[in-house]
């Protein structure tokens, strides 16, 4: 053999055995870092924690909770030009390569070679294919090591072989950090341009595609210029790959970068009422299936109810707390010299809204001058503190005030609202005010809740749970228990029309007194107005609120059927079987005694309140409904002119219907005569009922339309007196129809619905006897059928006695107005 045939014998053993060396290297590499890694397979089963949306009953996007803000979209449903945007700006090769590509990565390296050996300090260059991407986010860490991409690299290739190249880009797409709290590209589409992915324009697209190598470089406010920069960069590939010509790359680099916040369209205040959704859902599927579960929620809310409630129970509050005096000013600073460097120190006061802090500069007799922090300056005048009256012990008032000096004094830090109109006054001098003109205003301790449901359902369509989320979180509709006092007085009568009593059924209304037993003492009830009326119809112990005919008609019929229907109508858990327990001595909520009120007018029909309608898990299968009858024909795909389906109402009937009925009436009275009479001015048919409870401590309007109903219940959180002319139609009555008269203007006038075996019968009030010629005061009142009175001269009276009935010619007492009754 040749020397030169040696050499090349040489030289190919050196070469194969060198080869055989790199392969055996090669392959103890990949045993090496193959070993420990992570299980690719589970990719198969993807379940991200997503982002559960809550939306009002119209649809509205209303609450987002969540760990990581993600939306997950299945590749199929996301447009084509964003899916070829990422392809573009991060791996053109993707559709072609086996999960590394090879020309990228020698370019790479020849590039960092350069770098090293010039001395660049630059980052090293990568090469990271949207499938290595995948590997790296979801099954190992962001280390920068070379073991660290050959670990990715060897993923790669096992995901290239177990899954469709659709679903690595779904992985992808879904996981992905873009910036602005952004997981997957759904979730950026929101944040960034609140648009859904299909509304995405072929320049939004291409800037979301430029973000995942550094989201904050490329911050689209604060580095705008590097973001348009990225952005064209974007298009430009996709026009170097031929997703897009060049005519439509030139318009899309001409689009200005505009961020349209998410927050601006979040426009719904009804934080007590999510506070209990969020409750709920919690308890239904635990915190990580609120959080990660991806959830949607359609809740009960009517967002425009939710605002006037919010309206309505801040304007009552704020005035119960103005008729009771001004409690003092914020703080005090000097008044002179850098006083806005000192006001500038003072903290608002939770609750105070849109009302601003300012210093008072100068007191006169007609006005105070007051500053702000800006430096701005403006007037008080007296008649803004005419209601300032010094907040005495038990709600009770100083003297009237006259000057500005009997409230305010410089250096006084108040809370003051700008005004406009001047408040009503005899004068016939001008009604605006001049510019930079304020009225003195106060946070008020009161607190209450208002809450609004559908009586035949039991949606609640609104809930207010205090004056300030911010300052309370504690929901006075649902978590506080007190005593509903007077307004738990109808179903002490409802128990009784259950038994054969009448609304005109007479009652003694006289003193009453019983032996509590051993060492308690006796116990006397009393009406609100310490007065005693005689032998009256059963309705006029509703309308007016009478203490002792409600009493000694538990008496008669005993407490076992009252407590019975209390619980019936979900009141109460456990009620013990006193006779105070017929005035409201035991304690409920807002919530369960507006419900209650809402299955009286709805026939005596049972529901069950809801915040949720339905909760559809993150496939849209529906793993909650409140609403749980069959309806085998509500699933056809359109229309086609057939009758709409009959749904079963499955509603327990709890009470007859009749009864129910002659409640309505009577509490419809209640409104037209009694001591809700204040309600009726807003000429739409109303019902309802206020409730007191011992020293004006709690105080109640439980009400409803035919639709509708609305509970009201104002006080203190440390129970106590409201002051001393206080009451359920003062202080809970006006938030009532302030409510109604919003919440019912644009809706017509509709009647009571009469059930089957009622009969209306002209009565005279007083004595509930049939009306004759001359009678006065004459009312129709409901009666079941076969049991309306007749004109016999005497009956029974409940309590002692009987009663006379007027002979031709004599003419009944007449019935006054309610005053000063609750």
């Amino acid at each position: 053999m040749s020397r030169i045939a040696k050499a090349l014998v040489f030289v190919f053993s050196f070469g194969f055995f060198l080869s055989l060396a790199g392969a055996g290297g090669g392959l103890y590499l990949l045993w090496h870092y193959s070993r420990g890694l992570p299980d690719y397979k589970q990719l198969a089963k993807y379940d991200p924690p997503t982002v559960t949306r809550v939306h009002a009953g119209d649809g509205r996007l209303i609450a987002e909770y969540a760990v990581e803000r993600r939306v997950f979209v299945p590749v199929r449903a996301m447009p084509r030009h964003l899916i070829s945007a990422f392809i573009a700006a991060e791996d053109k090769n993707f559709y072609h390569h086996p999960g590394v590509d090879l020309v990228a990565l020698g370019r790479a390296v020849a590039t960092n070679v350069v770098n090293i050996v010039t001395r660049r300090s630059r980052r090293p260059v990568g090469a990271s294919t949207i499938t290595q991407q995948v590997a790296k986010n979801f099954l190992l860490t962001n280390e920068v090591s070379f073991e660290r991409k050959i670990k990715e690299a060897i993923l790669a290739f096992r995901i290239e072989r177990a899954f469709e190249k659709s679903r690595i880009l779904e992985l992808y797409l879904n996981e992905i950090y873009l910036g602005y709290g952004s997981y997957g590209v759904a979730a950026a589409s929101l944040n960034y341009f609140n648009k859904s992915l299909d509304e995405l324009t072929i320049a939004e697209a291409a800037y979301l595609a430029a973000l995942p190598k550094a989201p904050n470089n490329y911050h689209p406010i604060r580095r705008y210029d590097a973001a348009v920069a990225r952005r064209n960069w974007a298009v430009g590939r996709m026009m170097e790959e031929g997703y897009i010509d060049r005519s439509t790359a030139e318009q899309a680099v001409e689009e200005r970068l505009v961020v349209v916040p998410r927050s601006a369209t979040q426009v719904v205040q009804a934080d007590y009422y999510l506070e209990e959704v969020r409750r709920e859902l919690v308890e239904r599927f635990g915190e990580r299936g609120l959080y990660e579960g991806g959830l949607s929620v359609r809740t009960t809310l009517d967002p425009k109810m939710q605002s006037i409630a919010d309206q309505a129970l801040r304007k009552g509050l704020i005035d119960y707390d103005r008729r009771h005096g001004w409690r003092g000013p914020l703080a005090k600073i000097p008044a002179n010299g850098n006083w806005v460097g000192y006001l500038r120190e003072v903290s608002v006061p939770s609750g105070a809204g849109d009302w601003k802090v300012a210093v008072v500069l100068k007191v006169t007799d007609a006005t105070a001058e007051i500053g702000f922090d800006s430096d701005i300056q403006g007037k008080i005048p007296l008649a803004e503190l005419a209601w300032a009256r010094a907040a005495l012990k038990d709600q009770k008032r100083g003297s009237a005030v006259r000057r500005a000096t009997d409230v305010l004094a410089p250096g006084d830090v108040v809370l003051v609202e700008a005004v406009s109109r001047k408040p009503k006054v005899k004068d016939k001098g001008p009604t605006e005010y001049p510019p930079n003109t304020y009225a003195l205003r106060q946070v008020p301790e009161i607190n209450g809740a208002i809450l609004a449901l559908n009586p035949h359902t039991g949606r609640i369509l609104a809930m207010t749970g205090g004056y300030d989320y911010e300052t309370s979180e504690f929901n006075r509709a649902v978590q506080a228990k007190r005593q509903p006092g007077s307004a738990f007085k109808p179903f002490v009568y409802l128990a009784a029309l259950d038994r054969g009593y009448t609304p005109s059924t007479i009652i003694l209304d006289a003193p009453f007194v019983i032996d509590q037993g051993p060492g308690l003492g006796k116990w006397k009830p009393a009406n609100y107005t310490k007065r005693f009326y005689g032998p009256s119809p059963m309705r006029i112990g509703i309308e007016r609120s009478r203490n002792l005919m409600t009493v000694r008609l538990a008496q008669t019929i005993g407490m076992k059927p009252i407590v019975e229907t209390a619980q019936q109508f979900g009141m109460f858990d456990v009620m013990t079987e006193q006779l105070a327990m017929a005035l409201g001595a035991g304690e409920t909520t807002l919530l369960r005694l507006t419900a209650a009120y809402g299955m009286l007018v709805n026939g005596g029909k049972a529901i069950k309140p809801t915040l949720i309608d339905r909760v559809q898990d993150r496939n849209g299968k529906t793993v909650f409904r409140h609403d749980t009858r069959a309806c085998q024909d509500c699933t056809v795909t359109a229309w086609e002119g057939q009758e709409p389906p009959a749904i079963p109402d499955t509603r327990d009937q709890i009470a007859d219907p009749a009864s129910a009925y002659q409640i309505v009436s009577m509490l419809e009275g209640v409104v037209k005569r009694g001591t809700g009479r204040r309600i009726s001015s807003i000429g739409k048919p109303l019902a309802g009922k206020t409730g007191t409870t011992n020293d004006s401590r709690d105080t109640w309007f439980i009400g409803f339309s035919p639709d509708l109903a609305v509970g009201v219940f104002v006080g203190f959180d440390a129970p106590r007196t409201l002051g001393r002319k206080e009451s359920g139609s003062t202080v809970a009555a006006p938030i009532f129809k302030d409510f109604m008269a919003t919440a019912l203007a644009d809706r017509p006038a509709v009647p009571f619905r009469i059930p089957p075996g009622i009969r209306h019968v002209r009565v005279n009030a007083a004595s509930g006897l049939p009306a004759r010629a001359g009678d006065r005061n004459v009312i129709t009142e409901a009666y079941k059928t076969g049991t309306e009175p007749d004109s016999i001269t005497e009956r029974r009276v409940i309590g002692g006695g009987e009663v006379r009935a007027a002979t031709p010619g004599e003419r009944p007492s007449s019935v006054s107005p309610a005053r000063g009754l609750y």
